[in-house]
Order: C-alpha cells, then structure tokens, then sequence
C-alpha cells in the first residue's frame, strides 16, 4: 500500500480546517472584550502584511474596552487603519503610542452581520475539509489504477475518508450554532 493515501495525515489536515475556523470564531465578539478579537487584523508593515500581534500588545484593561500598545511609532497610522478597515465595526482612539478601542453595544443589526461573518468563516472550514477530502479521494483512485491497492482497500477507505469529511463538517456545524447562540444572546 505504498501508493494509497496516508488516512491519519487526511484526518490531520481535517482537524488543522476545525483548528483554523475556532480561530476565526474566537475572533468575533459577543459583547466582552477579548484580545483575540484583533487577531484576524493585519497591518502593511515593512514591506509586507504582518499580524497586529507582530508589531503591537493587545490588552483588556476594562469589560468594554481594548488597549493597543505599538512598539513602533511609525506604525501608529497604518494599525489605526488596519483596525478601522477590518470589518469589526472598531473605531480606535489614537493616544500618542497606545489606541483605545471601546466596544459599542452589539444592536440587532452588528449581531446578525457577525452571526453572518461566522458563517462565512464555516462556510471556509467546510470548503477547506471538501478540498482535503478530494484530495485523499483522489490519492485513492489513482493508488487503485496504479495497482497499488485493491478494490476492496480503495473502497473501504474512501468509506473511512467519506466518514471522517461528514465527521469534520458536523463538527464546524456545531461549533458554528454554539458561536451564533452565543452572539444573539441578549
């Protein structure tokens, strides 16, 4: 079975689309400040797009409000603009060095376009595990022409990678609703 599709690697590479979509998720807010929601923002710093967390500390000094320390005075301008254009509905308060974020209250409306973003985000992961899945079917039908793996063995794991996509895909599902539920609470 040389030529057939390492499974445990499938299913790694599965797990890293649940790994990267709780990332994502952990970014939206659901009324409380949380440092990790700045971590989709990037910043065009020294030539190429860096992570906020690569050129400034991101802080909660109080429930509603965010605190950007920038190392670099420089960058002061474009971590402003990085923030204000991020689709999270921020606008930061430049203090010298520092930027102070209050969060709003979430109305009806920013819940829904969060509830939105998060499907977005899902609707990635799911896409991310179909490509992982494609390529492990894929793997399998050539291993079969190439006579490295019967039919029986190509059709029993490509039952198994079947298993593990619907697996993944539930899992986003799930994770998904507990995020929107926890978004639309009051």
């Amino acid at each position: 079975m040389a030529g057939a599709p390492d499974l445990n690697d499938i299913k790694r590479r599965m797990d890293g689309a649940i790994t990267a979509f709780k990332s994502d998720i952990a970014s939206l807010r659901t009324g409380r400040a949380s440092a990790n929601l700045l971590d989709p923002v990037t910043i065009e710093a020294y030539g190429s797009r860096v992570p906020l967390n690569q050129v400034a500390n991101v802080s909660v000094p109080e429930p509603r409000m965010l605190a950007v320390s920038i190392w670099d005075k420089t960058m002061v301008g474009a971590v402003d603009r990085a923030i204000r254009e991020s689709n999270l509905g921020l606008n930061p308060i430049v203090d010298g060095q520092n930027l102070r974020i209050p969060l709003p209250e979430l109305n009806e409306e920013r819940r829904k376009s969060l509830v939105k973003l998060a499907h977005d985000y899902a609707e990635k992961a799911k896409v991310a595990t179909r490509h992982v899945r494609r390529d492990g079917m894929d793997g399998l039908k050539k291993a079969e022409k190439d006579g490295d793996i019967g039919q029986d063995v190509s059709r029993s794991q490509s039952e198994k990678v079947q298993k593990m996509t619907d697996d993944t895909i539930s899992e986003v599902d799930r994770l998904l609703a507990e995020k929107e539920k926890e978004i639309m609470q009051v």
